[in-house]
């Protein structure tokens, strides 16, 4: 619900299901929480030696969770 508040015109909602191997569900036994993925260009997998860090994403992370904090302390 919040990432599309903040940034409803880049959410791609079409993304076909996922079984990570994250440990992050236990986490979100204790506090809520979402997994989100920012998008990173035409690049290899995240664990292939080709991956490629593609630089130009840094703002679009930067400027999601500067917006989530400004959201979450504006309700405080």
């Amino acid at each position: 619900q919040h990432v599309g508040k903040i940034l409803a015109a880049q959410v791609d909602t079409k993304v076909a299901p996922l079984m990570g191997g994250e440990d992050f569900s236990y986490m979100l036994e204790k506090r809520p929480g979402a997994f989100i993925f920012i998008g990173n260009g035409d690049s290899a997998g995240l664990h292939n030696a080709r991956y490629n860090f593609n630089d130009e994403a840094i703002p679009y992370g930067v400027s999601y969770w500067t917006r989530l904090v400004e959201r979450a302390l504006a309700g405080a």
